[in-house]
């Protein structure tokens, strides 16, 4: 497989801030360097994870910034650049300096609800802008838009630099049928953490994960174990962590794993209205979920 650099494991780096608001550049870094050192395969940036959307350009080229310093080229990175204002995603493009990133991740975009069509036309305008190589993101319970097999295939088929799909919309007749229908060098990334172990299992590359990069030595190994199809032992895994995979996105995702990294004391929780950290009863059983793992 020519895309084998987005086998595995990626996860989808959070933003840590400190009590003021400012990105916590130092917990960032210790993160990166968790990550890597614990079997991470590659890194995304500025994702939904990261709260990107709360983000100026001028904290997200400083995130950029510290991840591609901390990494030394030791992992791929992928950055999230994607919305709803497809000129604006073409400007940023040109204006981002992709030098040391791999790939890009680009959401489908979220409220103006374009048909499938609209889509298409959408990454597109983006495959032929840039420079490098391009992962969609489909995530229709943040878009409220579908996008349906049919139209990622196409794009599949039509576009080089279009090699994969982060499929998150925890349907899982849709990704066999991602799976029974793509090239075959086409990447289908579960987007989904309950799911990621059965999708590999079934053909998936692998996960773009949230969960990941708090047990990254636990959920990469149980995703290489499924790539290698040992079933039994990957979902042995897999059970341990059913918990905590759904006390994260209990209440909303990043408070959710960035209580987790204030229980690992990796990061504080704090997150950017209008986001706000976990419930101190979610926060128990999180703490009390991580002491006991």
């Amino acid at each position: 497989m020519t895309n084998s650099r987005f086998l595995g494991t990626g996860v989808a780096l959070v933003t840590p801030f400190k009590s003021d608001l400012s990105v916590d550049h130092e917990a960032l870094a210790a993160i990166v360097n968790f990550n890597i050192e614990n079997g991470t395969d590659y890194l995304v940036i500025c994702g939904t994870t990261g709260e990107s959307a709360t983000l100026n350009r001028e904290e997200k080229q400083a995130v950029v910034k510290t991840i591609v310093e901390t990494n030394k080229k030791r992992v791929p990175l992928v950055l999230g650049i994607g919305g709803n204002n497809t000129t604006s995603v073409l400007d940023e493009i040109s204006n981002t300096d992709l030098s040391e990133i791999d790939a890009i991740l680009s959401v489908c975009p979220y409220y103006s609800k374009p048909t499938q069509e609209g889509l298409y036309q959408h990454f597109k305008a983006i495959s032929e802008a840039s420079p490098i190589d391009i992962i969609l993101y489909n995530v229709p319970g943040r878009t409220s838009k579908n996008m349906e097999p049919g139209t990622t295939i196409r794009l599949a088929n039509d576009f080089d630099n279009i090699i994969g799909v982060k499929e998150a919309g925890n349907n899982v007749a849709q990704y066999l049928e991602l799976l029974k229908s793509k090239p075959d060098d086409f990447l289908i990334i579960s987007g989904d953490d309950d799911l990621a172990l059965g999708i590999v299992l079934a053909g998936g590359a692998g996960v773009i994960s949230v969960i990941g990069q708090a047990f990254p030595k636990e959920f990469s190994n149980m995703i290489h174990l499924g790539l290698g199809g040992h079933a039994k032992q990957a979902y042995a895994i897999h059970f341990k962590m059913m918990d905590i995979i759904g006390y994260i996105f209990e209440e909303n995702n990043p408070a959710g794993i960035k209580a987790v990294f204030e229980a690992l004391e990796l990061c504080q929780d704090t997150v950017r209205l209008p986001l706000v950290p976990a419930s101190d009863g979610l926060k128990a059983k999180i703490k009390e979920f991580v002491k006991s793992f």
